[in-house]
């Protein structure tokens, strides 16, 4: 691409950015590229002058290397006004039709209580936060995600449970691994037995993800017995995708004398009147939270569980939240056992889960806090009634009822009338399941009433027949006796006021995006802006079944369409699958098409995948459960990949590689020269091309990654696409992929079309929040795309040039500029003063900032990505503090303040440390709590001080802790340790 040419879509964007101020003063919502991108003209101008370019052109023309950019702009829509996009998201919501949801399949509408969707799910303090690996300013997340793990605890009277999986499909697919990975009796095969009666799409994703590592799967009626077959696992399901609810206790026992450890999936809201598994016996319980509040949003994000037995939590997939203390004995919340994850044990890891469901789950424990352990079983003994009801009618009126027991499915067998009674249903506007001709599945949910079931049993023909309230569809010795929910978190919020100010309460304990920049490299904090949130709470996004009819599912249809085209336009990819609901899994769904591909050609020998030593954690936990193997690839000493590493490697495995995974720009902030040299080297060895999406921040509008070597590329609408992080969760990672892998794409989980293996238990993933994106791309229209690219670069260097002489960028492109983020160096500082990364990140937190991403991808380095969305005034206010830290850090070094009683090191300071009668430390108490004048405005209070991980991990509690842990204890000073260091590599997603 001529220089000519990329100076005049450049100044157009430039153009639009100096017109941009509306009459009234301020930007006008014609224009959203000007709300989204921070620095205006003047201040673009003012960065660029400090970098000593004349033009946002040059600056470009610099850092990026010609031979990956774009020959011509994107083949976008032009974009659009915000009122528009709104008018036209309502026309798409407009042509999906509601019906009242009675299909089930584990997906049940809800209701979600107003005061929970306007001040959790629609709130930025809940929404714009990060995943909480900096704990002291995440507390309140934290201590909510807590209240999820006590809840599923209860529930499934198993005694540790995680913060949330992606969805109940792959939660099961975690349980079959875990399964296996503890199971250590010598009579296990590589073998796990699956109920016939679980979920289809549950079967479907166990099926496909089993045979990239090499488990059979038998599919067994478990309904009397269990097969004559040896097994490391067994899997059940309760209730059945039928409705069937099991005594599963002698089954449970019978594979325990086999040797199998078993799984229950296992619905929550019927856990509340019927015996949990734990009291079964069983060793790990998974499901999904979705009926606790979450709508039902066309098949996600919903929150999955785990719960296991004593024994399984340092196996435990995903994230854990546990209890520790701070320096003063104080209660403090974090994330536990983090050694388990795949950014530490990469090839090694028990899973590739990054992002979780954290937003999701938080509603779920909310929704459980608002009701209590009595409003919940209300609810679950009227869903019950009406299920009873149903089925009791139309038994009467000659329908046979396939199940005596129940709980809130009943399913019906009308011999060749079924798709009549299903189109009756529909003239009601109601969807049922339509099993094949001769079965119908009808679910209540919390929104049945008494008229709906009226037009269920009419629509076969029947009238309800009064039910005496001693018939149930529950065995009397299978009614819950245990007691759940004793804690006082779900008995002190039941009123509006009182959950109104909790919510408050926890959110003002946490730093989100909407209180300050979250500057996190490789995690790309940006404005998530409230005319794309608006539209997923709308009915006709929110309360669509995943699996109704598509002709009721139009404007999804259509809006899924636009976002794989678009995607497709500015990847330049050939076909995008959305299907994956994380990054994780949109990296394992693109390795899957490779193997698939490598094995339709014949060469299913190809299991090499080649990764750099600086990739994501999750590059080689993915490539492990594609049932590849791990090769790493040498880092250069200018931090690019050792090509000549590169080389050997390959004719190493000559005849064996699959592919190599990239992360472009590298995941050290730089615009790799080589990068066509590498995708040459891996073709011509017979490998396909991965590039990681992670960092494609720096590439739209600029760069293809489809074009200049990759065949395959995950995307995080959760990252570039606005999707917001949601404290960690939801994400989206879409898979795009070149023409030749298309056919290995994601397929559907119920079946039909072509396609490969399921890795997500809705056709569309996580579709209710994909709205976001749409809007973002229709806002920002190709021009504003590209803006934002090179406004994001921008500010990554003006921050890298403001701080190089105070904290050492570590690495740099040909230009010495860097991408879109910029790694800070202290590791000369460590060794000199004895201050670590660790300190300045949580001094961080007494400036207002959330730090940087902590020791990733180089140990004692702090990585910074500012976006295009923080203004010229915010990002010289964290630049201030920075360079005002490093006078701190000098203060250690001359021996003002002696390390151990800096202010680096007792950093964050709580409002009652400063305030406290006596102050002994050699630093005055404003210096502690007011480092910068400007804080006297506006300061946030941290809750708590640095807590000790060490703690924690050695005395493993997960659940809410009694409201005695939280008196007063002694305070005392922080002293860094050897073990508190093991614990303080920084996480990602």
């Amino acid at each position: 691409m001529s220089g000519a040419v990329r100076t005049q879509r450049n100044r157009s964007h430039l153009v639009s950015v100096e017109t941009r101020i509306a009459p009234h003063g301020g930007p006008s919502t014609s224009d959203f590229p000007s709300r989204h991108i921070g620095p205006d003209a003047s201040a673009a101008q003012h960065m660029l002058e400090a970098l000593g370019y004349e033009t946002l052109d040059e600056l470009i023309d610099a850092a990026v290397p010609d031979q990956i950019r774009s020959e011509q702009a994107m083949d976008l829509p032009a974009a659009r006004s915000e009122p528009q996009v709104l008018a036209d998201l309502r026309a798409l919501a407009d042509r999906n039709q509601t019906r009242v949801q009675m299909i089930g399949l584990g997906y049940h509408d809800t209701v979600t209580p107003a005061v929970l969707r306007r001040n959790m799910l629609e709130s930025p303090a809940w929404y714009t936060a990060y995943t909480p690996y900096q704990p002291e300013i995440s507390q309140g997340r934290l201590e909510a995600l807590l209240t999820f793990q006590t809840l599923i605890e209860d529930l499934t009277a198993l005694p540790l449970a995680g913060a949330s999986l992606l969805d109940e499909a792959t939660a099961v697919m975690e349980a079959v691994l875990l399964m296996r990975r503890a199971n250590k009796s010598k009579s296990a095969t590589n073998r796990v037995i699956v109920d016939a009666d679980c979920l289809p799409q549950t079967l479907a994703v166990v099926r496909g993800r089993a045979k990239s590592v090499g488990i059979e799967v038998l599919v067994a009626d478990l309904s009397s017995e269990l097969p004559n077959a040896d097994a490391f696992g067994v899997v059940f399901q309760a209730p059945g995708a039928s409705g069937a609810v099991r005594d599963l206790a002698p089954l449970i026992a019978a594979a325990g004398e086999r040797g199998a450890l078993t799984t229950v999936a296992a619905d929550l809201l019927s856990l509340t009147i019927v015996t949990p598994p734990g009291e079964q016996g069983c060793d790990i319980a998974v499901g999904s939270a979705q009926r606790f509040g979450v709508p039902l949003f066309f098949g996600g994000p919903h929150a999955g569980y785990m719960a296991v037995r004593t024994g399984l939590e340092r196996m435990l997939p995903g994230r854990l939240v546990g209890v520790s203390v701070d320096v003063d004995g104080q209660p403090a919340y974090r994330l536990a056992l983090q050694t388990r994850e795949q950014h530490i044990r990469r090839d090694k890891a028990t899973s590739n889960i990054c992002t979780a469901q954290a937003l999701l789950a938080n509603v779920a424990a909310m929704y459980a806090a608002y009701h209590g352990p009595e409003g919940l079983r209300a609810i679950a003994t009227r869903v019950h009634r009406h299920a009873v009801t149903i089925a009791e009618s139309l038994r009467a009126a000659g329908h046979q009822i396939m199940h005596d027991h129940f709980f809130d499915t009943v399913r019906v067998r009308v011999p060749g009338q079924a798709r009549e009674f299903v189109a009756n249903a529909d003239r009601f506007g109601i969807n049922l399941r339509l099993v094949d001709d001769h079965h119908v599945g009808i679910s209540c949910d919390e929104c049945t009433t008494d008229d709906i079931v009226r037009r269920v049993v009419a629509a076969f023909g029947a009238t309800v027949t009064a039910t005496p309230a001693a018939v149930s569809g529950l065995p009397a010795e299978l009614g819950r006796t245990s007691k759940f929910l004793q804690h006082p978190v779900f008995h002190e919020h039941r009123s509006e006021t009182a959950m109104l100010r909790f919510l408050r309460k926890l959110s003002d304990k946490d730093l989100a995006l909407d209180r300050t920049m979250i500057p996190l490299g490789s995690c790309t904090m940006k404005l998530n802006s409230a005319v794309e949130m608006e539209p997923i709470s709308w009915p006709g996004f929110a309360g669509i079944h995943p699996y109704a009819p598509a002709e009721q599912t139009g404007g999804y249809l259509e809006l899924i369409g636009d976002l794989e085209r678009w995607l497709g336009k500015i990847t330049g990819y050939d076909r995008v699958s959305l299907q994956p609901n994380a990054g994780s899994q949109g990296e394992l769904a693109g390795l899957l098409a490779i193997h698939g591909y490598h094995e339709s050609r014949g060469e299913s020998g190809r299991d090499i995948c080649l990764i750099p030593q600086s990739a994501h954690g999750t590059n080689a936990a993915s490539a492990v459960l594609a049932g590849m193997r791990v090769v790493v690839v040498a880092t250069a000493a200018n931090g690019n990949i050792d090509i000549d590493d590169l080389r050997a490697k390959i004719a190493v495995h000559e005849g064996k590689v699959a592919a190599i995974m990239l992360t472009y720009p590298s995941t050290h902030g730089v615009y790799e020269n080589d990068v066509r040299t590498v995708c040459d080297l891996v073709h011509e060895a017979g490998g396909q091309v991965y590039v990681d999406g992670a960092n494609l921040n720096a590439l739209v509008g600029l760069a293809q990654p489809g074009k200049f070597g990759g065949d395959v590329s995950h995307l995080n609408l959760h990252k570039t696409f606005c999707i917001p992080h949601g404290g960690g969760g939801p994400g989206v990672g879409p898979v795009a992929v070149r023409e030749h892998l298309a056919p290995f794409l994601p397929g559907n989980p119920l079946g039909g079309g072509d396609g490969g293996a399921p890795v997500s238990a809705a056709n569309y993933g996580s579709a209710g929040i994909l709205p976001i994106t749409w809007a973002y791309l229709a806002l920002m229209g190709p021009d504003g795309l590209t803006g934002a690219t090179e406004t994001a670069v921008l500010a990554a260097n003006y921050v890298a040039k403001s701080l190089d002489a105070h904290f050492p960028v570590l690495y740099t492109g040909p230009s010495g500029l860097v991408a879109h983020e910029c790694i800070l160096d202290l590791r000369a500082i460590t060794k000199e003063t004895g201050v670590t990364a660790e300190d300045v990140a949580k001094r961080l937190i007494d400036y207002g900032f959330h730090a940087p991403t902590l020791s990733f991808p180089v140990t004692g380095t702090l990585m910074v990505e500012p976006t295009e969305s923080e203004d010229l005034a915010e990002l010289d206010r964290f630049i201030q503090a920075m360079v005002a830290i490093r006078q701190e850090i000098d203060l250690v070094g001359t021996g003002v303040w002696p390390l151990e009683r800096s202010p680096l090191r007792q950093a964050p300071h709580t409002a009652e440390q400063v305030t406290a009668d006596e102050w002994t430390l050699p630093y005055p108490r404003h210096l502690a709590g007011f480092p910068v004048a400007s804080l006297r405005a506006a300061k946030y209070w941290p809750p708590v001080r640095r807590i000790d991980g060490v703690h924690g991990d050695r005395n493993l509690v997960c659940s809410c802790p009694a409201p005695t842990a939280f008196e007063t204890p002694t305070s005392h000073t922080y002293t860094d340790t050897a073990a508190n260091a093991d614990t303080r590599e920084e996480a990602f997603a």
